[in-house]
């Protein structure tokens, strides 16, 4: 019989494994790199910085908690971080409440540190650029009036006092003046000095000194902040107490007839009414109210034609400057003497929205070439030395 023959088995192979595709792509690109680590956690630091910063502000700081604040938000536009400190740039929005119809505010830059973990403001401060807020100077008091706000640079003081008391009595001599509706109300900042002044306008302190007061505000109509009448303290202490008078009820003036003025208003218009408001309740006489056109018109230097816009321009030469505004109260006035006070409202809000040959024609039944020669006629009666 033949020899039997044994199976022999094969040898023994190595087990197979099939890795997933996942994985095999992850190992072919471990490969090709120097090194394979886990994805990094997400840097959540812009976003808690927003939250510190939202947290934060829920509400005004604790020392301006007389100030009738509403709407107190800031708005983050951009964060910036060094290491364990961070900068927010945010928008800083607020309304004085029953003043103010629309938000005001300014652009600021939050500072924050990060503390066990957690950011924190550690300060805020107007943004590189941006004109500070009254409260950025110092301790803000505040005094309420009938018809006005009065937000100061330290302690409450008789002078902040009678402020408030001149910007009540401007208010109803504004509407005497100005029959439109208007919200008759006035919020007045008075920071302690000219340079603090400026710093809040953005301006040159240059810019401001000799003038007493300024108003801010939007032209044209909608829902806005309130006009804000800036005080210099250095030019209105130095004023007698009928200078005062004056220089609140002009700006009060502006505040009226904000909505109704435009680009489009000439400046001897806008500014000529906020004087005739003013001196409306006394009608002082032409030549003690304007003394630098009287001496003007008495050397023979009669102006050919009503003060243009860029004569109003600040930092220039004073005397000029008073030329223009006293030119133009005179051309005011003799428009309320000649064709009545309510026509020279109606030329006012006319010209806001009208072109001023139109304005003039509608209102008043002339140009303005029948009324250059008319104030010029006046300028000599009113100014002129009296021909024996």
């Amino acid at each position: 019989m033949p020899p039997l023959r044994r199976a022999v088995p094969p040898p023994p192979q190595a087990p197979r494994f099939t890795l997933p595709v996942g994985l095999l792509l992850c190992a072919l690109v471990c490969g090709l790199l120097s090194g394979c680590t886990a994805a990094a956690p997400p840097d959540t630091a812009g976003r808690d910085i927003r939250a510190a910063v939202a947290a934060w502000a829920q509400r005004p700081p604790a020392e301006l908690a007389g100030i009738p604040l509403e709407g107190w938000a800031y708005e983050v536009t951009g964060v910036r971080r060094d290491g364990a400190r961070a900068t927010a740039a945010a928008e800083l929005r607020y309304r004085l409440s029953g003043y103010d119809t629309a938000a005001a505010g300014s652009a600021r830059e939050v500072r924050l540190g990060l503390t066990a973990g957690r950011w924190r403001v550690t300060g805020d401060a107007p943004a590189p650029g941006a004109p500070p807020q009254l409260w950025d100077q110092g301790p803000v008091a505040v005094v309420r009036g009938a018809h006005s706000l009065v937000l100061g640079s330290g302690p409450v003081g008789p002078a902040l006092t009678a402020i408030a008391a001149e910007a009540d009595r401007a208010v109803p001599a504004v509407n005497a003046a100005w029959p439109p509706p208007w919200a008759g109300r006035l919020v007045v900042l008075v920071p302690g000095s000219l340079d603090a002044m400026a710093a809040l306008l953005g301006r040159p302190a240059a810019e401001y000194r000799g003038m007493a007061a300024v108003t801010t505000g939007s032209v044209g109509g909608g829902p806005a902040p309130a006009d804000r009448i800036v005080v210099n303290p250095e030019g209105y202490t130095g004023l007698t107490p009928e200078g005062r008078a004056v220089v609140l009820t002009h700006e009060a003036a502006h505040v009226a007839t904000r909505t109704a003025t435009s680009a489009t208003t000439p400046l001897w218009l806008s500014e000529g009414f906020a004087d005739w408001a003013a001196y409306r309740g006394t009608d002082p006489a032409p030549d003690g109210a304007a003394p630098g056109l009287g001496r003007a018109v008495r050397r023979g230097e009669l102006p050919a034609r009503l003060p243009r816009n860029e004569e109003f321009a600040f930092g220039g030469d004073p005397e000029a400057l008073a030329r223009a505004y006293e030119g133009a109260w005179l051309a005011c006035r003799l428009v309320a003497r000649r064709w009545g006070d309510a026509a020279l409202a109606d030329l006012y809000a006319r010209a806001g929205r009208e072109p001023l040959p139109v304005a003039l024609r509608e209102a008043l039944g002339t140009d303005e070439a029948g009324l250059t020669e008319a104030w010029r006629d006046s300028l000599r009666g009113d100014l002129a030395p009296a021909v024996p």
